[in-house]
């Protein structure tokens, strides 16, 4: 056994730089000039090569480490290359003698490379066939060939190595080869190791997204904390607003409505109708004219079902609910068949059982188009995430009294925000814009529903 120390090179004007990444482990037999480690300054990224061949008996740097010139990079056994060469000869000496009878099972395959880089071939494997550029699960024999810059570029967009075909001079990969690799992997026609780790079994058509791992930090070294379950309504619901924020491509068009009639209108409506003891509601308007507009343009009314769209024929307008456990969405069913003050008695039934935790599966399912209000709140604008199988959800803000511009001269009018988030894959943005401008147009002159 000959033990040596394999050293940082000179590596420039740098005092110190971190080592980013560990192309070897203990036990790997490298390679004369074989990169070992890759370390970055503030200005560049190099790679440290092995100054002799051998087996690699003990790492000295991690992750994150300071090196300099000088210091030792791992303890490298210079003989270990050459007795485990001559032990792969002499296991493949008995193989060649062996009677024909026994030759037709098929031989053991040595590789000599990395033992973290190259998994070990079935005993009954066929010989090995290079990998091409569109099957990423095989990756090539030996490290990834590719210079500091193009690692760390693929560290950036989270390509594995491993997976990407060169297209360089002895296989180097480039910019390019990432890049392209990234848009077969976003168009769909290559899969990662990892997305067919979590493929399901048969071919299913089960959605990977290839992420990084999700941080575990020790909030408690920074300070006192405490710790609460979420409720399980947040836990439900955060579920399904994760699954369609990330599955529905959202696009959201703003917009803003003129209600200073309306809401006069809505004033003294409650004011004559103090008795029976029903308060009307903006959004209850807006349901109201949200029919209006979803029988005018009908695809907002639908649902994607595969490369089908599904027309309904029905109007059940779901709102949400703020309650003490998290947000719910209640849906008001045949909102077309019901007037203003049967709208904000239902309405207000369903909130109150929302509140008091007694909504069931029937209060919130079957919803043709969902809408979000803040404007007890706040706000002048937010993009409301579209509640599947739905396409389209309205969110309203805060109305603010603005001057307007009548011809003559600036009056104040109020103006409530609209802001329409809908699935690209079902409506254009010109689609979109004129839904929300002819809502804004209802509520600005209630009298066009009758139309």
């Amino acid at each position: 056994m000959a033990l040596m120390d394999i050293l940082v090179p000179d590596i420039g004007d740098f005092d110190e730089v971190g080592v980013i990444e560990l192309l070897v482990k203990a036990g790997d037999t490298v390679k004369a000039e074989q990169s070992l480690i890759t370390v970055e300054s503030d200005k560049a990224s190099m790679e440290i090569p092995s100054s002799h061949a051998g087996v690699v008996k003990e790492l000295r740097v991690q992750v994150g480490d300071k090196v300099k010139q000088g210091s030792v990079v791992l303890v490298l056994d210079a003989a270990g290359a050459a007795a485990q060469a001559s032990e792969q000869k002499t296991a493949a000496a008995p193989a060649e003698q062996a009677p024909a009878a026994i030759k037709t099972e098929a031989p053991a395959v040595v590789v000599a490379a990395p033992a973290a880089a190259v998994p070990p071939a079935p005993a009954a494997a066929a010989p090995a066939v290079a990998a091409p550029a569109h099957q990423p699960g095989t990756p090539a024999g030996g490290l990834p060939h590719a210079s500091p810059s193009v690692r760390k570029f693929a560290r950036e967009l989270g390509v594995p190595l491993a997976e990407v075909q060169g297209t360089g001079p002895k296989g180097r990969i480039s910019h390019e080869d990432v890049q392209a690799f990234t848009q077969r992997v976003m168009a769909g026609s290559v899969q990662t190791k990892a997305q067919a780790a979590k493929a399901p079994a048969g071919g299913g058509t089960g959605v990977g997204l290839d992420l990084l791992p999700w941080p575990k930090v020790d909030f408690t070294k920074f300070g006192p904390v405490e710790r609460k379950d979420l409720s399980r309504i947040k836990k439900i619901s955060g579920a399904n607003l994760a699954r369609n924020w990330v599955m529905i491509p959202h696009v959201t068009n703003n917009d803003e409505a003129d209600i200073t009639e309306l809401e006069a209108f809505r004033v003294s409506t409650n004011k004559e109708n103090e008795k029976s003891g029903v308060k009307v509601t903006m959004l209850a308007f807006v349901i109201k004219a949200v029919v209006a507009a979803l029988k005018k343009f009908p695809e907002f009314n639908t649902s994607l079902d595969g490369d089908t769209l599904v027309y309904k024929q029905y109007f059940h307008i779901g709102f949400a609910a703020d309650t003490p456990n998290g947000l719910v969405v209640p849906v008001l069913r045949d909102a077309d068949q019901k007037g203003i003050l049967q709208i904000s008695a239902e309405m207000a039934e369903l909130a109150k059982k929302a509140r008091d935790g007694k909504l069931g599966a029937a209060d919130m399912q079957g919803g043709c188009f969902s809408i979000s209000s803040l404007g007890g709140i706040g706000g002048t604008h937010f993009t409301p995430i579209i509640n599947a199988p739905e396409v389209a959800i309205l969110g309203l803000s805060k109305g603010q009294m603005k001057p307007v511009w009548d011809g003559k001269q600036f009056v104040p009018r109020l103006t409530l925000p609209l802001s329409l988030s809908y699935d690209h894959r079902v409506i254009d943005g010109a689609s979109a814009a004129r839904f929300n401008a002819y809502l804004g147009q209802l509520l600005a002159d209630y009298r066009r529903i009758l139309l």
